[in-house]
């Protein structure tokens, strides 16, 4: 029998398509969403059309529709909580507003779950960013890439937290107050700092999705900027895996309550953004040319996620190689190309 799961922030790239999964599995879904994002209004058309029964959706802000947000929280078995400022740069430009969507908003998530008096399942959507810039760990420079010469199996969740931007800290508080409302409310949650994210309904931005945005910008006849020098490597996960994993942890909520996971690629999946354009330029034919800028404050050289908790306490790990997910959002792009470009412009 299907259960009853929200998800805030659902019309965005990761919850609409955690809405395909949950609604495949014969759940009743609740999308809340403030539709601030760009591309929201068309996910949920996409999901009228490809689902019209079993979900709902809610509009509110999770800053200020406190009242809301506790009645919905208190109908639902388990919440996935998705809503966040996700731009280091806008973060720098606008502090007040990333701490009080990241941060203030999510905490109103928990003490929802916390009024709600059955203690419904929280995965929380966190970010490698919590482990700062790395610019402590010995990297390797070589032509095309940057490598972490200490840990070739990725970075675990033991490693020392920095936040670092005013998104790492507010993150990085959400992230923490999730993990202590486990141990002192007895609230099964799951911290999940996410790596890179990619795959179909994602509207990217120079800012934030770069996987999306190169190939959105390339095929629209677009500028881009390459920030320092393109060896930035990062290990990036087809959002169908990651939505896997949000089913797991679902089916799972005893073994994975309280924990914290890092989740991406992993080491097998890594790739600069060097070999990236290289590789759109060499399999697809683009014409590639990028300005050049200076790194941006507080992007990693290098991170690669170690998965191996989340593969022994679940048994998960990535099914979608790179390139084969690179494949998919390209193919996805180009079938959507006219919808996608009237957003940009």
């Amino acid at each position: 029998m299907g259960k009853k799961i929200l998800l805030i922030g659902g019309a965005g790239f990761i919850g609409i398509n955690a809405a395909q999964r949950f609604l495949e599995e014969g759940h009743e879904v609740t999308i809340l969403d403030n539709l601030s994002r760009r591309g929201t209004d068309l996910n949920l058309s996409w999901l009228r059309a490809a689902y019209p029964d079993r979900w709902r959706f809610v509009r509110g802000d999770i800053r200020f529709d406190r009242e809301l947000l506790e009645q919905e929280v208190a109908g639902h078995e388990a919440i996935y909580q998705l809503a966040a400022q996700v731009a280091v740069t806008t973060s720098v430009a606008n502090p007040r507003e990333d701490f009080e969507i990241n941060a203030l908003g999510t905490f109103n998530v928990l003490e929802a779950a916390r009024l709600a008096g059955h203690k419904p399942l929280i995965v929380y959507s966190s970010t490698n960013k919590v482990y700062g810039d790395l610019e402590t760990l010995a990297i390797r420079e070589d032509e095309k890439r940057y490598a972490l010469s200490d840990y070739p199996a990725g970075i675990s969740e033991s490693y020392p937290l920095d936040f670092h931007s005013p998104y790492g800290c507010s993150k990085g508080a959400a992230d923490q107050y999730m993990h202590d409302y486990a141990r002192i409310y007895g609230l099964p949650t799951v911290v999940l700092r996410q790596s890179c994210i990619y795959g179909q309904h994602q509207f990217g931005i120079e800012d934030q999705g770069w996987v999306a945005w190169f190939i959105i910008a390339f095929l629209s006849h677009r500028p881009v900027t390459l920030y320092g020098n393109g060896k930035q490597v990062r290990d990036i996960l087809f959002v169908d895996d990651l939505t896997r994993l949000y089913s797991l942890l679902f089916v799972n909520r005893e073994q994975a309550a309280g924990k914290i996971y890092n989740v991406g690629g992993g080491s097998e999946n890594t790739i600069s953004l060097l070999e990236f354009l290289g590789h759109l330029r060499d399999e697809y034919g683009f014409d590639i040319t990028c300005r050049a800028a200076d790194p941006r404050p507080g992007d990693q050289k290098v991170f690669v996620s170690d998965n191996s908790a989340l593969e022994r306490d679940l048994g998960w790990k990535p099914a979608v190689g790179s390139l084969a997910g690179i494949e998919k959002i390209t193919a996805w792009i180009r079938e959507n190309l006219p919808l996608i470009q009237s957003l940009y412009t």
